[in-house]
């Protein structure tokens, strides 16, 4: 074992207190490759007692010396952008530029957080009423806490803290346990870039660390990425402990392919969108809805998907890495054999799927399923793997219809090559963030990510704006002076004269 993951408390990098140890694998051979002891119950509470107390002090500091932090930060992680890959590639089993992706589309988050001097300007109205002005301020809110997933442990925590430091607040990052180097690096080049002592904690752990997070009078918001029935707990919990939460559960993307598009980019696409990462992407597409005539393309898709292979992370020809887990590679075939059994044409099966040389890793091949249902677990389920379901419709008001009846509306796409069935789709379809002709369509950080319906419990989303308001509170200032003594009687109405 090559290492011990440490926490980062009150400024320090010490080792779990608790008895429970975790051990940290390698997803290509499962081999250990490091472990961490999660905090105890008074470390967890000491971060967040050490955030407090750096609160005090750093909701002063001047927005543009939080700036220039940011600023120091984005500039480290540029520098350090390759190491970062590895690392993550090695703890997630990711292949090397799908790590570099995860670390830049972090680092894009970092660059946003410097311009937080305007993101969080209030706003000016003169004269109101007579002699009368009202003004807004924004101000931080305290300690905010973050809990992050396994499959973007670069990309996430980065859509968190740094705009929350930035605003004014302090933060509290419990990432998780599954591949904990990499946000152990993150925090390790904030300080680096001159972080104050306690700005940022970094506690490691399970649902014990989770439910003081949740409970503690201290902590102000939540912000959580994960599946759907964690993320129901964490917003109720939270919200019933009169938290602000934002919680980013599942989701079930559909993708509308009409007859007018370019077949080679629908099939391309949909390949990358579908097994890339090996389907463990919270905005990968897993249904493939074929409009009329572009039901006739499937078997090309088929044979697309079947030059795709999985390999280890720095195996330049692989085109993803081995799930994260053996329990989530058993979901996932278990998932497979509930298709078949109920019904679905499996058309190209990756149950059987192995890389020489690493058989004891989580490998699952990419999966295509046809001829699938809205009654399937295959459908109604997030399946978190390279599998990719196929239905029809026989119009583009049925495709529709298909997919706003879906309980979830993270992230939507369409291919097409009418503007009108592209402005039709768009304007109609239920779901918070939809691709034209673009597969993933998760928006850059001047906007925010916006999933909707059960993909999303909460009011302000991740990153952009609705993220500072999120962090932050509004302060509305009415304000008279007088240059002398104007006689004026007693107002007994609400109205401001």
């Amino acid at each position: 074992m090559s290492s011990t993951v440490l926490h980062f408390i009150d400024g320090q990098y010490v080792q779990g207190a608790s008895e429970r140890e975790i051990i940290v694998t390698n997803p290509a051979n499962n081999q250990a490759i490091a472990s961490l002891h999660c905090a105890s119950d008074e470390q967890v509470h000491a971060a967040i007692a050490s955030a407090k107390q750096a609160f005090l002090t750093w909701r002063d500091t001047p927005v543009s010396e939080r700036a220039r932090v940011m600023l120091r930060y984005q500039h480290l992680l540029k520098e350090h952008h390759d190491e970062l890959a590895t690392l993550l590639a090695k703890e997630t089993g990711k292949t090397f530029e799908d790590a570099k992706g995860d670390v830049w589309r972090g680092i894009e988050v970092a660059e946003h957080a410097c311009n937080i001097a305007s993101l969080s300007m209030g706003e000016t109205v003169e004269n109101v009423a007579r002699q009368i002005d009202t003004y807004s301020y924004t101000q931080p809110l305290g300690v905010c806490a973050g809990i992050t997933p396994f499959n973007f442990p670069a990309m996430i925590p980065l859509w968190m803290f740094p705009l929350a430091i930035a605003c004014g607040n302090t933060f509290v990052l419990k990432p998780s346990e599954q591949d904990p180097m990499t946000p152990l690096r993150l925090a390790q080049l904030f300080e680096q870039a001159g972080a104050p002592k306690g700005v940022l904690q970094l506690v490691h752990g399970d649902k014990s660390a989770v439910d003081i997070l949740l409970s503690h009078p201290d902590v102000k918001a939540i912000s959580f990425v994960g599946s759907v029935a964690v993320g129901q707990y964490i917003y109720k919990t939270g919200t019933d402990n009169l938290k602000r939460v934002q919680a980013f559960a599942g989701a079930k993307n559909h993708c509308v392919i009409m007859p007018d598009a370019n077949k080679q980019q629908v099939i391309n696409n949909l390949v990358g969108a579908s097994v890339g990462a090996g389907g463990q992407r919270c905005m990968a597409l897993s249904v493939a809805v074929f409009v009329g005539a572009a039901k006739a393309w499937i078997p090309e898709l088929r044979d697309a998907l079947a030059k795709v292979k999985p390999g280890v992370w720095d195996d330049k020809d692989a085109a993803y890495g081995p799930l994260i887990s053996p329990a989530a590679k058993a979901r996932v075939l278990k998932l497979i054999a509930e298709g078949k059994a109920q019904g679905a044409q499996c058309l190209l099966d990756g149950s059987d799927a192995t890389v020489a040389g690493y058989e004891s890793g989580n490998w699952v091949g990419p999966t295509l399923f046809d001829k699938v249902t809205t009654d399937m677990s295959i459908y109604n389920e997030e399946i978190f793997g390279p599998v990719l379901c196929c239905m029809e419709a026989d119009t583009l008001d049925e495709a529709i219809a298909l997919v706003n009846a879906s309980p979830y509306g993270n992230g939507t796409s369409i291919f097409t090559a009418s503007g009108a069935a592209a402005r039709k789709y768009q304007h109609e379809i239920e779901v918070g963030q939809v691709g034209i002709n673009v597969p993933i369509p998760v928006p850059l950080p001047f906007f925010s990510f916006t999933g909707w319906k059960g993909s999303f419990y909460g009011d302000q989303h991740a990153y952009g704006k609705q993220a500072v308001r999120f962090f932050t509170e509004t302060k509305t200032i009415t304000a008279r002076w007088f240059e002398e003594d104007i006689g004026s009687t007693p107002n007994m109405t609400i109205a401001l004269k």
